[in-house]
């Protein structure tokens, strides 16, 4: 069978994948423990890291299951790994995909999946982390980050894998060499030895035994001519006998092996220098009987060394007083020279530096950088970066430096490096970025728009928020007008001239603007009400002022005193009211404004909600007062002693408002502690069965006068909650049902209470009842404050209008919704959800 060709998106995945090797490897219990945190994050019982391969789905962590591997087509992956972001599938139930039985993942299907891609550092898609879910709900935005975050730390954990194991076959591949090159090293350190190297073997008298054709060359004698005479006879000047003869008894006397230098003197006459290795060879009883001495001729290495110092001597009375760090060193990385001020600004004394390796001042952990260094010497001369250094005190110090390399024509090479410590400029550096990371984070994180724009007024700097509230993507208004985008026209619908505009005149009069109740306008044509300040920015002879967005963003009343009506005679009169501006700002040259706006739609919706509820509740209240009055005021002046039962038809109206007034106020004050989360739910396990009985107890009274029956379908349904709230709403409903069931003295009507699981998580509980139904335009409109079907309802039926607001604001506190069906002249039914168990969220 022939394999279809492989995409080459597909291609370069599984190549990712092949990479990384994760067959290779033993399984790693931290993608475990990563998955479980995903499932704790997201409130999810499974939670898996898979790749995806060619043809199957391989389960590398999980949490919750013990599922290896699935075929790659009946979980989501596929799909979360095509997209961006998060893929999220609330209810698979009814996802066209997955309906009617859910996702299946191992012996289970799931309602709820949600899914974030993994993704290679150069952006290739090679599986994803997911968490699943019996219960049908969405991921809120905290738990979509949470996510994200660690789908990208399973990226880092497959990349330290992928390092490791790369690390550990670059450590067996060095070792390998090292061992080649310790084996060609003693090859080659045999063959110098026997070919290349002086060798004389002395008696324990110091007479010559053995004398090599390399000695014999070196100092022009034969070896007949010098064999069982002393070195000092002929070959040791003689100043140097004594300290020749004082190392020579040192040696015999056991004081071996030792290495020391000399001076031969050669048979023409002339001086060589000779560094010698001399060791013994000893006989059975550990008796010295030999003494071998190999030595090499150093003469001119010396001759090279000592113009190296001396040059050196000359060089150093050039740069000691550089105030940059000048110094020398060998290529294996031994430092020849240093100059003070160099030495003191890592804690030194230039005693202290020189003739030691640079590794031995490197900064812990950056040694790899000396490796590099050298072979960029000696390929191209030259090299220049940065050393991490560590001072005295521990602190580290970076220098930049640019070294060249220095081959004399008779002298070993060198490096001549020159540095400058740079560690304050890098700090100021970092706290710079640091500052624009946190200017940055606070523009993305604040809820108001903030906007900068410069002298011709095109946009230089958008947050997130303000190019949202606009209807733009941030890079669509950047170096666009904004004036022309946002501005250009009053909320009556007159052009905005820009030379009018308030965020003009505060660039052209240098001082703070802040303006109230104007309009903005989104890209999709529609204005809204905003709040806005605008500052200069303005940029002094010696920095640029930079203009704080938390100031900006501080409400009108906060703002720094000293606000005094902008006088702006193009400004017109009804707009100048809402200018204010404070001290004009300090002299320099402007560049450009910043705008914080606040959309302020909401809080005038507010407002207008405030004035309807006032007015409302003085309706609410004016209405039964002015009934009480009115039947106390009848009372109260007599008129009615001739008739004794119109006193009490007067009375009972006005117990019956005072009821009412009652009602109203407890109703209002309950609605007011739930909504601000004042009322506490001491939930707890209950029994809905026992609940639907109470509610039926407390009100078999107005059940049994209006003729009506109940009938209780409970099935052992169990709820997670407050009793005595439960309780409360459904006295409400089962109430609103009496009240609005047939009243007829031979009918009976029946309301049912009815409950059964529709999730193990998930309870719902409803309420029937055969009454005149509500119309189809009011079924959400009911639920809101002082809404009912009928306005004479509240006088006819006595209800507040806030018993099913109450009831909506009880159940969603625990989790639930609620919401009515009704068919007209039929009935209605209303139904709302409750957690079963703690574990159980709602959504």
């Amino acid at each position: 069978m022939i394999e279809a060709p492989t995409s080459g998106i597909e291609q370069q995945r599984l190549d990712a994948l092949a990479r990384y090797a994760l067959a290779e490897v033993p399984h790693d219990p931290a993608l475990d423990d990563l998955a479980r945190l995903a499932a704790q994050l997201c409130n999810s019982p499974v939670a898996a890291i898979s790749i995806i391969e060619r043809d199957q789905v391989v389960l590398i962590g999980r949490y919750g299951t013990e599922i290896e591997s699935a075929p790659r087509h009946s979980i989501p992956c596929e799909t979360t790994i095509s997209g961006e972001g998060i893929y999220q599938i609330p209810d698979a139930r009814r996802d066209p995909e997955w309906s009617p039985g859910g996702i299946p993942f191992g012996d289970r299907r799931y309602r709820f999946y949600a899914g974030a891609p993994i993704l290679t550092p150069h952006a290739v898609p090679i599986g994803c982390l997911a968490v699943l879910d019996t219960a049908a709900r969405k991921l809120t935005l905290a738990q979509v980050e949470s996510l994200e975050s660690l789908s990208h730390a399973v990226t880092t954990r497959l990349e330290l894998i992928y390092r490791v194991r790369e690390t550990d076959y670059s450590a067996r591949e060095r070792l390998r060499v090292e061992s080649a090159l310790t084996v060609e090293r003693n090859f080659v350190s045999a063959v110098l030895d026997t070919v290349g190297a002086l060798v004389v073997v002395f008696d324990t008298a110091g007479r010559i035994v053995r004398f090599n054709r390399a000695c014999e060359i070196i100092s022009g004698y034969k070896s007949a001519d010098l064999v069982g005479k002393y070195a000092w006879e002929r070959l040791i000047p003689e100043t140097d006998v004594p300290a020749y003869i004082e190392s020579f008894d040192r040696i015999r006397s056991g004081q071996f092996p030792t290495t020391y230098e000399n001076y031969w003197v050669a048979a023409d006459g002339t001086r060589r220098r000779i560094s010698w290795s001399a060791t013994a060879l000893v006989d059975s009883q550990r008796q010295v009987a030999f003494i071998i001495a190999t030595g090499i001729d150093v003469t001119v290495q010396r001759i090279a060394e000592t113009t190296i110092r001396e040059s050196e001597s000359r060089y150093r009375q050039i740069v000691e007083g550089s105030l940059g760090m000048v110094a020398t060193h060998g290529l294996g990385g031994v430092i020849l020279s240093i100059n003070q001020y160099g030495a003191q600004g890592i804690g030194r004394r230039v005693e202290d530096v020189v003739g030691h390796p640079l590794t031995s001042f490197l900064y812990p952990n950056r040694h790899t950088t000396l490796e590099p260094y050298v072979q960029q010497l000696l390929r191209t001369g030259e090299a220049q970066g940065l050393f991490h250094l560590q001072h005295l005190n521990g602190e580290e110090r970076v220098i930049a430096y640019r070294n060249r390399l220095v081959e004399p024509r008779d002298g070993a090479p060198y490096v001549l490096a020159f540095g400058v410590d740079i560690t304050e400029q890098i700090r100021a550096e970092e706290q710079l970025r640091a500052l624009i990371r946190q200017s940055n984070s606070v523009l993305e994180s604040v809820g108001d728009g903030i906007f900068g724009i410069d002298l011709d007024g095109r946009c230089t700097v958008v947050n997130p928020a303000a190019a949202q509230m606009l209807g733009y993507r941030p890079e669509e208004l950047l170096g666009r007008n904004m004036l022309d985008l946002v501005h250009h026209t009053r909320s009556d619908g007159s052009p905005y001239v820009a030379s009018q505009s308030p965020i003009a005149l505060a660039l052209r009069n240098r001082t703070t603007v802040r303006v109230s109740n104007e309009v903005f306008w989104r890209k999709d044509g529609a204005s809204f009400p905003v709040e806005y300040v605008a500052r200069p920015q303005i940029e002094t002879a010696e920095e640029t002022l930079p203009v704080s967005a938390v100031e900006l963003q501080q409400p009108l009343a906060e703002q720094p005193n000293g606000d005094a009506t902008a006088s702006i005679a193009s400004v017109p009169q009804a707009q100048q009211a809402r200018l204010t501006s404070p001290a004009p700002i300090v002299e320099g040259r402007a560049v450009g404004v910043v705008v914080a706006f606040t959309d302020i739609s909401e809080r005038n919706a507010l407002d207008r909600m405030k004035d309807e509820f006032i007015s409302t509740v003085s309706h609410e209240l004016r209405t039964p007062l002015t009934s009480l009055r009115a039947a106390l005021g009848l009372v109260a002046a007599g008129a009615l002693n001739a008739r004794p039962e119109r006193i009490k038809q007067m009375m009972e109206i006005a117990i019956g408002n005072t009821d009412r007034l009652v009602r109203l106020v407890n109703d209002i004050l309950d609605l007011e502690r739930i909504g601000s989360g004042k009322a506490e739910l001491h939930r707890t396990t209950c029994s809905v069965d026992e609940l639907m009985r109470r509610t039926v107890a407390l009100l078999s009274a107005a059940a049994q006068k209006a003729n009506v029956r109940f009938v209780i379908e409970a099935n052992n349904v169990q709820v997670y909650g407050d009793a005595d709230r439960i309780l409360q709403t459904l006295t409400n409903l089962v109430s609103n049902a009496i009240k609005f069931s047939p009243q007829s003295e031979t009918l009976i009507s029946e309301i049912r209470l009815t409950a059964h699981n529709v999730t193990p998580d998930e309870a719902l509980i409803e309420i029937e009842d055969h009454g005149r139904g509500i119309p189809s335009d009011k079924l959400q409109q009911i639920f809101e404050r002082f809404k009912q079907v009928d306005a004479s309802d509240s006088r006819d039926m006595g209800g507040t209008g806030l018993g099913l607001a109450i009831c909506r604001s009880i159940v969603q506190q625990h989790g639930g919704t609620i919401w009515a069906t009704s068919e007209l002249g039929q009935g209605s039914t209303f139904h709302f959800t409750l957690p079963t168990h703690p574990s159980g969220h709602l959504g």
